[in-house]
């Protein structure tokens, strides 16, 4: 069964009115919500940086429901320490009552490292940052003791209590890099999560982490696929949500008519998808959000 869940930009907004969005989300039938890890707006540009903290925010979204699945999508690596992530996510998980999930990329807006002072190194870095952390994540949320002796990151004897409610908390990775991002997620993820692309290059990318999978001797099934995109049924809807940025993300926006926006789940669907969720921003239209759970008849 598909999950079809709602990604929450947290720029030109209030906690307020995110309070009010999660709880219509909630009750519109979806079984999943995420926040993303920014300090500013998903522009890119340094003068757009209104936008809330990821770690409150995502306890915020904790304490607002009572069913959904919470998660990140994704936080950066290099912006806390995992074991410092993994405290914070277990404190979320006991706030949740056991719905929380994890996760973590490698990280990419420049401009947030470049006005905070914050190391922004070459990508083969940040990959390999990426790689140890999510290891030391997995120990500290998934066991009682952890040892790790890397690079960048070193655990001894460590141990994260109290323990979150699930017993395994899932950690998804975020990215489509096929060489190492991939990679990391079919050796240590419990998901994975890809933004605006099409449905065959979302197939393409799905064989590609089925294959790193076999490579590491991983059972594909272990690991649950999903893919975020815009929605707008209009022109209009598509440049006020998206501006910029609308050209590259076009090819993952559901658009056009009622039938043509199911046909194109289907398509990603029948490509691998087992979680679709809509990247919604604001200003939030959440009349166009009720069009498409009662669509789908999620609740």
């Amino acid at each position: 069964m598909t999950i079809f869940g709602v990604h929450v930009g947290l720029q030109h907004t209030s906690a307020d009115e995110l309070r009010a969005v999660w709880r219509r989300v909630e009750e519109l039938g979806f079984g999943w919500i995420s926040v993303w890890d920014h300090f500013y707006g998903a522009t890119g540009t340094p003068d757009d940086a209104e936008c809330l903290e990821a770690v409150a925010m995502h306890a915020a979204l904790a304490c607002s429901t009572s069913r959904v699945e919470v998660g990140s999508l994704v936080y950066s690596i290099g912006y806390r320490h995992p074991a410092v992530l993994a405290k914070a996510i277990t404190t979320i998980d006991q706030l949740s009552g056991g719905r929380a999930a994890m996760g973590i990329g490698a990280g990419w807006a420049k401009v947030e490292y470049n006005a905070y002072g914050i190391e922004f190194p070459g990508v083969k870095t940040r990959m390999d940052q990426l790689e140890e952390g999510i290891q030391c994540l997995r120990g500290l949320l998934h066991d009682e003791v952890t040892d790790f002796n890397g690079t960048w990151f070193q655990l001894t004897n460590a141990r994260n209590e109290p323990r979150p409610v699930q017993a395994k908390l899932p950690i998804w990775v975020g990215g489509g890099g096929e060489q190492r991002t991939l990679k990391i997620a079919a050796k240590y993820a419990d998901g994975w999560n890809v933004p605006f692309i099409a449905p065959e290059l979302f197939a393409h990318k799905n064989q590609v982490l089925d294959q790193h999978c076999a490579t590491v001797g991983r059972e594909p099934s272990e690991i649950r696929r999903a893919i975020n995109l815009g929605l707008a049924f209009t022109e209009e809807s598509l440049q006020q949500q998206f501006g910029a940025i609308a050209e590259s993300v076009r090819p993952g926006v559901l658009t056009g008519s009622h039938q043509q926006v199911v046909d194109r789940i289907g398509q990603y669907v029948a490509a691998g998808a087992q979680q679709v969720n809509i990247a919604l921003r604001a200003p939030f239209d959440l009349d166009v959000l009720e069009q498409f759970s009662q669509l789908l008849q999620l609740s």
